[in-house]
This record gives C-alpha cells, sequence and structure tokens, in this order.
C-alpha cells in the first residue's frame, strides 16, 4: 500500500458535503486535511516546505487506517493550508475532510463543525522580557500581544477584563510576527498556547533575554474537526485515535513532534482516559 502523504497543495476542489466523507474518499481516491501553516510545533510548515508537526503527523496515521479500511492500494492525501478565521468554514463546506491543525474544542465552534476524541491538550501563557513580572497585573496600561482569531485572543481578553486591568491589545497575523515585535520591543508581553510559545520562543533565539510563564490562563483540548453529522466518519476517526493511544502512538508522535519536551499531567491524562477499545 503506497500513502501519498504530506504533499502540499494550494488546489482547493468545491465539493460539497451532501455526500459522507468516505463514500466521497473512495470515490475519489483523496482525502483532504486542513492545516495551520504557523502554529509549530502543533502545525507548521517545516524547512522542506512540507506540513509537519504533531496534529499532521496524528492525521498521517489517520490516512493509512482509512485507505486500508476502504481497501485502498493507493490513497492521496493532500494537506491544504488554512487560515484561522476559515479553517472551520472549510470544513463545514466540504473544501477538507479532517481539520489537522491547533484546534481548541468550544462550544461555539461546536454549532458549525463536529469534533474528534481530543488528541491534544494545551493552554494559554505569556513570553516576556526574564526580568518582567508575570503576573497579569503587572501589565496594566502596556501592550500585550496576541494572534488574531483564535481562543487565546478571546481569553486574554477575557481575562484582563476580569481582574479590571487596562491594556493595549495588539493583534498579529502569525506567532513569528508577534514574537519579533516582542523582540524588538514593540509590545511588553506575548499571548499564545503554551506550545507554540515554546517552539516560538526557542526559534527565535530568546532563551537569554525573555521567559516563559508556567502558570496558563486556561486548559484547552484539541480535537480534529470535521463536518456535521457524519457518524461514519466520526466513529472511524475516533476508532484510529483510541488504537493510537492505546498502542503508544501519541506519546510516540508527541515526543518526535516536540524532542525534549516532557508531557504535562493534563495531556498525560489524555492518554489513560482516551476511549477503550472494545
Amino acid at each position: 500500500m503506497r500513502i501519498l502523504s504530506l504533499a502540499l497543495t494550494a488546489a482547493l476542489l468545491a465539493t460539497g458535503v451532501s455526500a459522507q466523507t468516505l463514500d466521497r474518499i473512495k470515490a475519489n481516491n483523496e482525502i483532504r486535511f486542513g492545516f495551520r501553516t504557523d502554529a509549530a510545533p502543533l502545525s507548521y510548515v517545516n524547512d522542506q516546505n512540507r506540513p509537519d508537526g504533531y496534529s499532521p503527523r496524528v492525521c498521517d496515521r489517520i490516512a493509512q487506517a482509512i485507505a486500508k479500511r476502504l481497501n485502498l492500494s493507493e490513497l492521496n492525501v493532500q494537506f491544504l493550508p488554512v487560515e484561522p478565521n476559515n479553517r472551520f468554514d472549510k470544513v463545514a463546506s466540504g473544501e477538507i475532510d479532517l481539520l489537522c491543525g491547533a484546534a481548541t474544542i468550544t462550544l461555539s465552534r461546536r454549532e458549525k463543525v463536529d469534533f474528534s476524541i481530543p488528541t491534544y491538550v494545551d493552554g494559554t501563557a505569556v513570553l516576556l522580557p526574564r526580568v518582567a513580572d508575570t503576573g497579569l497585573a503587572s501589565l496594566a496600561g502596556k501592550k500585550v500581544g496576541m494572534r488574531s482569531a483564535t481562543t487565546t485572543e478571546e481569553a486574554v481578553t477575557n481575562s484582563f477584563a476580569a481582574a479590571g486591568i487596562e491594556a493595549e491589545m495588539v493583534r498579529f497575523a502569525s506567532h513569528p510576527a508577534g514574537i519579533k515585535a516582542l523582540a524588538a520591543g514593540e509590545i511588553d508581553a506575548y499571548f499564545a498556547d503554551q506550545s507554540i510559545l515554546l517552539a516560538n520562543y526557542i526559534a527565535a533565539g530568546l532563551t537569554d533575554g525573555f521567559k516563559m510563564s508556567q502558570e496558563i490562563l486556561t486548559i484547552e483540548k484539541h480535537g480534529l474537526a470535521l463536518a456535521k453529522g457524519d457518524d461514519e466518519f466520526q466513529l472511524l476517526v475516533d476508532g484510529v485515535l483510541s488504537q493510537m493511544y492505546a498502542d503508544g502512538t501519541m506519546e510516540e508522535i508527541f515526543r518526535a513532534a516536540l524532542p525534549g519536551v516532557e508531557p504535562g499531567d493534563a495531556l498525560r491524562a489524555l492518554f489513560v482516559l482516551a476511549p477503550t477499545l472494545p
């Protein structure tokens, strides 16, 4: 069986969601995954201009299982880049079959799409100069940055409002842009998911002059988004993920995608609490 996986393409095929996903995959011999290009280490484009990260690696294993389930000797796997402000629309419209990025499961998002069982647990943290205080109150009157159209934006604005702290909120189109602004002193702190902060913090060479808070504002469960109401496809995806938890594949992928990083207590709990196989 040959899997043509991790092929980056910008071509989007307009396909309705009326056909069930597995039927469409079998008919077209193709599965389309959406992925974020700037959410390292969970989902990004690597130095070879290929999709990489924890979530694309998980989805690559799912593609192999689907090919086996459908008795396909070859399955063309397309990884299509998405933006935070259009990713769930692309799932709902059928342009992509599964969203393999860094997507937090929320009730408002579930009005538009369904989600797999959780695949990762993260939380909103802050990166700031090493000499700065990590408390929110110390950021009163200062400039704080975040990626726009993310759950981080909502978490930060809600946390500051709840604490009665006023600060200038600066939205960025990408995490590297926000980290660059922090390094240049244009903002005083930058908020993002812990995993994303860690990868950008190291990549930007900020380990000497900056620090990442150990406290988190939120605990966020990530999942793979799929079209609403496609129970057969969702059950297959959940079954594959459950098998991957049971046989240690999920932890193996974590250690490959985040070398040298130990999974936190919440993520370890997922390894234990994943649905039991029959």
